[in-house]
């Protein structure tokens, strides 16, 4: 069940960041979608879309794998307070 509820977790930012690339992919060929009055604001909405959903599940990804401890060096949590 909990495997589960991460994979929706995940699918959510992953669809829209597919819905973002749809987006600027319309406004270079010059198709206006309904809910945006310029190219424009539709473009950078693609793009603040296809961001952040990239950066969601890049983010879950190297938590899970800091958990686990399958991170190069450089990406390892450095606790100051352990010392």
């Amino acid at each position: 069940m909990i495997r589960i509820i991460a994979l929706l977790i995940l699918l959510i930012p992953g669809f829209l960041a597919g819905y973002g690339i749809k987006l600027m992919r319309d406004m270079f060929f010059g198709i206006l979608q309904p809910p945006f009055h310029s190219l424009f604001f539709q473009f950078s909405m693609g793009l603040v879309l296809f961001l952040g959903g990239l950066g969601f599940v890049a983010g879950f990804i190297l938590h899970r794998d800091r958990k686990r401890n399958k991170v190069q060096q450089r990406f390892q949590k450095n606790n100051l307070d352990s010392k």
